[in-house]
């Protein structure tokens, strides 16, 4: 018995990296898995079915069942065709992880109009699109009284854009917008017994080898004992999120090695008050210790 038995899931980035190790992980736990991959480079220039289709052998060989999908998830139409591939191929739609990215990094200054759409439409839009085609399903099964799904969604954000890192100002804001998304996406599909979470995840991958100021520890695996760095440790972990029992939802973790940590998300720390409409000079007194408030962010050491 595995832990996704008879869960119908699809999972976007599915061909390498995070989403290859996700795809093979809910396989081996029973999930049918639709893998989706557009195949581009890092950068998400071209396109290549090998991946996705590579990911599916695999996962065949090993006994599971899995189809490719080579859908373009940031169209609405690929997006669609996507869910209904999953519906069509095994009967229902239980998961959807959205992991699928690019990156395209360069300071603010010298940032084309091209490297920040693009990175916005892969990232933010390429994690609406899915979640509004899933999200109808799951509305129209929810008002037709199939309460036995118990959907779950897990996105992926990044501390690179919760924790911040100069360099990835179009990345960052695209993946701080995935996190609120998944906490506004709870508060709406709750009704219809969805579960919404998002990790942000450490590990070595094609991504995370090409970010500015990364270190030599992410870039090299070590050469005995625990890999903190290995993709597979993250899978475990979006497995559990995907379980119908699951308890957690509206939640955003960091994830790495084999530490789980929960965000808090932003919350008022100080404030400054007065009946009535400040003034200007006002605010110049009272305002500007604002400055100095310490911000404890808990980052993590990798």
């Amino acid at each position: 018995m595995g832990a996704l038995d008879d869960r119908v899931a699809v999972i976007t980035g599915a061909g390498r990296g995070l989403g290859r190790e996700h795809a093979l992980l809910f396989a081996a736990e029973g999930a049918k898995v639709v893998v989706n991959d557009l195949g581009g480079a890092p950068d998400g220039s071209g396109s290549d079915a090998t991946p996705a289709q590579q990911v599916v052998n695999e996962i065949r060989a090993a006994g599971g069942v899995a189809v490719a999908s080579p859908d373009d998830i940031t169209t609405a139409g690929g997006a669609n065709a996507l869910i209904q591939q999953a519906i069509d191929e095994f009967g229902a739609l239980h998961v959807l992880v959205n992991n699928a990215g690019i990156l395209r990094d360069r300071m603010i200054v010298n940032m084309t109009d091209g490297e920040w759409d693009d990175v916005i439409r892969v990232h933010l839009r390429g994690h609406f699109m899915p979640l509004r085609a899933a999200a109808q399903y799951w509305r129209a099964q929810a008002k037709a009284g199939n309460a036995a799904l118990r959907p779950s969604v897990i996105n992926t954000s990044s501390t690179s854009g919760l924790f911040n890192n100069p360099g990835q100002v179009n990345y960052g804001s695209a993946k701080s917008g995935i996190a609120t998304m998944t906490i506004i996406a709870q508060r709406e599909l709750d009704r219809y017994g969805v579960k919404v979470n998002a990790i942000c995840p450490a590990a070595r991958t094609r991504l995370t080898l090409a970010t500015p100021g990364i270190s030599d520890a992410i870039l090299h695996a070590p050469d005995e004992g625990f890999d903190v760095m290995d993709p597979a440790n993250v899978s475990p972990f979006v497995a559990y999120l995907a379980t119908a029992d699951c308890p957690i939802k509206g939640r955003v973790f960091f994830v790495a090695g084999g530490d789980i940590s929960l965000f808090q998300p932003f919350a008022i720390i100080d404030s400054i008050s007065k009946d009535g409409k400040w003034t200007v000079e006002e605010l110049a007194t009272e305002a500007a210790r604002l400055a100095d408030v310490p911000f404890d962010l808990g980052q993590p050491r990798l």
